[in-house]
């Protein structure tokens, strides 16, 4: 009883008389099935594709972290030079944040590092620091030469990337 057969005004050449308004052939629309299977491979998909977008989003955000600190070194070493000041580098692993400044507070910056990494360690190590986590201070003299500091930093996953400043070119740089 749920079939309605066509008018017989509408039937074309070749088409059988007995076909309904619910074949096949003129049906639209998708079945709650159909969309079922297709949700459940697309969930499959993002499924086995989301940790490698992941991974690729933390090597992006430390290498990124990375450039930002090698740049607020470099900055920090063009200061002391250009202006003929000191100027003092913090390293805070507690807060984890960069600090540079001159005495006078005519220069300050701040780098602060984003909540998915952290500054897991600070060079070179101080034989008689217990606490790790305590801000080291580095000082930059104008004409002097740099010390060397190294910042190795790391997401939460543990991928690590080290900021050295080498002692002989004075220059920052970042290597895994």
């Amino acid at each position: 009883m749920g079939q309605v057969s066509r008018p017989a005004a509408a039937v074309h050449a070749g088409q059988p008389v007995g076909q309904t308004w619910t074949s096949a052939k003129h049906q639209r629309g998708v079945t709650l099935l159909e969309a079922l299977i297709v949700m459940a491979l697309i969930a499959m998909i993002a499924g086995l594709s989301y940790p490698s977008v992941s991974s690729g989003l933390d090597t992006l955000r430390l290498r990124s972290t990375s450039d930002a600190i090698v740049s607020f070194l470099n900055i920090a070493l063009d200061h002391a030079d250009r202006r003929q000041q000191a100027v003092e580098v913090i390293i805070s692993p507690r807060e984890n944040t960069l600090l540079s400044r001159t005495a006078d507070f005519g220069f300050a910056r701040r780098l602060d590092i984003p909540a998915q990494l952290r500054i897991v360690s600070v060079q070179p190590p101080l034989p008689a620091v217990l606490d790790t986590e305590e801000p080291r201070r580095f000082l930059l003299y104008p004409g002097g030469s740099v010390p060397r500091i190294g910042i190795e930093i790391a997401t939460l996953q543990g991928r690590r990337r080290m900021v050295t400043v080498d002692p002989v070119t004075g220059s920052p740089g970042a290597t895994q």
